[in-house]
């Protein structure tokens, strides 16, 4: 798939690869392209999860994903290089990469 645009998209469901480890959060989830500096990154934001599973994203340094919704993939994400997480206002975890 291509890289998502500046449009959110949002799904229910998200399984994440972390090396050979494979993580299916539920909740609000949301995906978008960004720009930042000329470079293109994406963000996926993850509702509230399990403290192990936040820090197992926060500690990566590369990682796939597919956002699902109502059992449908909606979008795939290529390989990603963590850039960067943080906090939004309302603790969802914010997981911004790019391709590798």
């Amino acid at each position: 798939m291509t890289f998502p645009g500046a449009r959110p998209i949002h799904g229910d469901t998200v399984h994440i690869s972390v090396g050979t480890t494979l993580l299916i959060l539920t909740g609000s989830i949301t995906c978008q392209g960004v720009l930042e500096g000329g470079r293109g990154f994406v963000e996926l934001t993850l509702s509230d999860a399990d403290p192990e599973q936040r820090r197992l994203l926060e500690r990566s340094t590369s990682y796939q994903w597919d956002l699902r919704r109502n059992g449908g993939i909606l979008y795939s994400s290529p390989r990603l290089s963590l850039h960067s997480t943080r906090r939004s206002g309302n603790g969802s975890l914010v997981v911004k990469g790019s391709p590798t």
